[in-house]
Order: C-alpha cells, then sequence, then structure tokens
C-alpha cells in the first residue's frame, strides 16, 4: 500500500494515465520498458506490469510483444482538438468551394477550424484519407463517400471512427451498408424526375438520358427519368440511356454523343448527370453543326457555373453553401452528444428545377 492507502500498482497506473491524458506521453510515444519504471518507483516488476495490465485493458497503451508498450493511437482523439475533418470527391472546381465555404460558416463560428482533404472519387484514395485522419487529433468528420453505389471495401475504418467516438456525417451520397449513419442528401431522384418531366411537357417524346454508373446520384437521377417517361406513358428504353464512370467521365459522354449523331439518332432531348456531362454533349454536338435548342433540347443539373454558359442550361439547383451548412450543423449536434434518436438521420434537400435557353417546346 502506498501512503494514501492505495495500491502501488493502482497508484502506478494512476500517474501513468495521467501522463497519457494531459499529453505528457503522447500517442504513439514508446513508454518505458518494465525494468525502467521499476527501479524509477521503486516498485517490483510484478507490480508494474500489473498497473500496465490495467491501463492496455482500458485501451490507453498497446503492448507489442519484442517490442514494447506504446501510448495507444486512440488517445489522440480523448480531448477536444477543435478541429474537423473534410472529405470530397474534389476541391479546386464546380460546386465544391461554395460547399466548403458553407461549413467554414458555421464552423469558424463555433471555434473549429477545417482539414480539408479530397479523393478524386477514388475509393483506394478515400482509404488513404482516412487512415491518415485516425492519426490526426479529430473531433468529427463531413465526407462525401467515393463511387457511392459500389460496396464500401474498407468498412474497418469506419468502425475505427466509431471505436473512437469519432461522429460522422455523409453528403451527396451513402453506402447502401451504411444507411444508418447520419447523411445529407439532394432528393436526386425528384430532381432526375423534375427535368425528365419538363422535357415531355415541351412536348418532346424522344428523350435520351446521360447517366454515372459508379455513384448514387447517378443511379437516382436514372430513377426519376425512368419514372417521368413511364407516367408520360413512354415505354423505357434501355438503348436511350448512356452510362459513364468516374475514369471515363472526361471522355465518353463527348463520344457517345458524336456516335449517336453520326448513327442518325438524334433524340428530341437529352438529360444529363450533371452541368460539367451537358457541357461536353452541347459542345460535342455544336462541332457537329447540331444547334441548341432548336435541334435538341438538353438539361443539366447543380446549377453550377458551367449552367450559366451561353443562353443558359436548365437545370436542377444545388443548394450549395446550404448543404455546407446543414453538414456542419449536423456534425456539431453529434459532437455535442445529440443522438439518432433526438436527430433525423436522414435530412433530404428538395429540388428546384431552373428554366433557361437549353430548351424548347417541341415543334
Amino acid at each position: 500500500m502506498t501512503d494514501n492507502g492505495k495500491p502501488k500498482y493502482f497508484s502506478l497506473m494512476e500517474q501513468l494515465r495521467n501522463d497519457i491524458v494531459s499529453g505528457v506521453i503522447r500517442p504513439g510515444e514508446k513508454l518505458p520498458s518494465e525494468n525502467e519504471l521499476s527501479q524509477k518507483y521503486s516498485l517490483s516488476r510484478h507490480t508494474v506490469r500489473k498497473a500496465l495490465g490495467i491501463l492496455e485493458q482500458d485501451g490507453y497503451v498497446e503492448a507489442f510483444h519484442g517490442r514494447g508498450t506504446y501510448c495507444s493511437e486512440n488517445m489522440r482523439h480523448i480531448k477536444k482538438s477543435k478541429n474537423i475533418a473534410v472529405v470530397t470527391t474534389y476541391i479546386s472546381d464546380y460546386i465544391f468551394p461554395r460547399l466548403i465555404q458553407g461549413m467554414d460558416n458555421v464552423l469558424s463560428e463555433s471555434g473549429y477550424s477545417i482539414i480539408l482533404k479530397n479523393t478524386a472519387n477514388s475509393r483506394q484514395k478515400e482509404a488513404r484519407c482516412l487512415e491518415e485522419l485516425l492519426k490526426k487529433d479529430i473531433d468529427g468528420l463531413i465526407i462525401e463517400p467515393s463511387k457511392s453505389e459500389m460496396i464500401c471495401k474498407h468498412r474497418n475504418l469506419y468502425q475505427n471512427l466509431d471505436k473512437f467516438d469519432i461522429p460522422y456525417v455523409f453528403i451527396q451520397g451513402i453506402y447502401s451498408e451504411m444507411r444508418d449513419k447520419p447523411h445529407i442528401l439532394m432528393d436526386d431522384a425528384q430532381g432526375g424526375y423534375l427535368v425528365t418531366k419538363y422535357l415531355l411537357d415541351l412536348g418532346h417524346k424522344k428523350i435520351k438520358g446521360f447517366f454515372k454508373a459508379d455513384d448514387m446520384q447517378g443511379l437516382k437521377r436514372h430513377k426519376g427519368y425512368v419514372k417521368a417517361l413511364q407516367e408520360a406513358g413512354i415505354s423505357y428504353d434501355p438503348d436511350d440511356v448512356i452510362w459513364f464512370h468516374t475514369e471515363d467521365r472526361k471522355v465518353k459522354p463527348a463520344l457517345m454523343a458524336k456516335e449517336m449523331v453520326q448513327n442518325g439518332q438524334l433524340p428530341d432531348g437529352i438529360v444529363c448527370y450533371n452541368d460539367q456531362i451537358a457541357v461536353q454533349v452541347m459542345e460535342e454536338l455544336e462541332k457537329l453543326g447540331i444547334r441548341i435548342p432548336e435541334d435538341v433540347s438538353i438539361t443539366g443539373y447543380d446549377n453550377s457555373l458551367y449552367a450559366q454558359r451561353g443562353g443558359g442550361i436548365t437545370t436542377i439547383a444545388h443548394p450549395q453553401e446550404k448543404l455546407g451548412e446543414m453538414a456542419a450543423e449536423l456534425i456539431l449536434e453529434k459532437i455535442n452528444g445529440i443522438s439518432e434518436a433526438e436527430s433525423k438521420v436522414e435530412r433530404l434537400i428538395h429540388p428546384e428545377l431552373i428554366i433557361r435557353g437549353s430548351c424548347r417546346k417541341a415543334e
């Protein structure tokens, strides 16, 4: 027993735990050996081993055979860092700068800083980002999943976030096997429905679609496209849909638009996955002498700067800054301990149709 009436092993355990919590011993740092601790505190090795055993059991340290005992990486997350990690598929263009600005508007007011990373919509890069972030001091994570329509192969990394009590919020997509996690999505099926119905209301009958196959947004927008056709009594023809992936998104849409014209298959209208794809398709068609909207009506999605090209592209408004603000507010709720029972797991943003000059009534 020590002078304060506690067992010697317990007093040593408390001393080492306090050193870890206070940052004297940092995550990943090697602790002194059993012999060194025994000599420093004038204790038997058995007493030292017992103290270390309790710390290991409670997750403060990790013991590696032949290497020694180390402060657990988990300890990075026991103190509030006031850092929020934000992982998006892209950063530099399109809607992402304003999305991130919306997050910063809310987080900075609460004293938080953003650690920003991007994946280029690569699942391998997403896994590497998560591995890096698990070694950093972060209080929460806002993430746009990469290729969200595919099975997540690094679920263990999200489970590690759960283990370390680091809350995370998905935006713009969600892995199907993780739908119980907090997420904020556009109602993309309704958005796809609105643009397709608009073309149908203009009197267009033959409508082709260009959709992205490897993320949830693409499949949902396609679902809305199909629904609008069916409501109008037009049979769905899979040959009217061009699917592309992240890797071929800069080549395939334009290539297929060219092939469409060369084969004499120009439709009345085209529904595009987003504004970027709409511009690609329009530019390729215009090279071939096709006039927009005189010869074909085209829609986009996201109301980005691309949608203001020329006479403008009919599109779906993306809230951008508002979505960023909503994501920041939701992650702060999770950090402050508001449970799923008290706040909705899924928050849907309803789409709004923006009508511009890329469409015209059928003759």
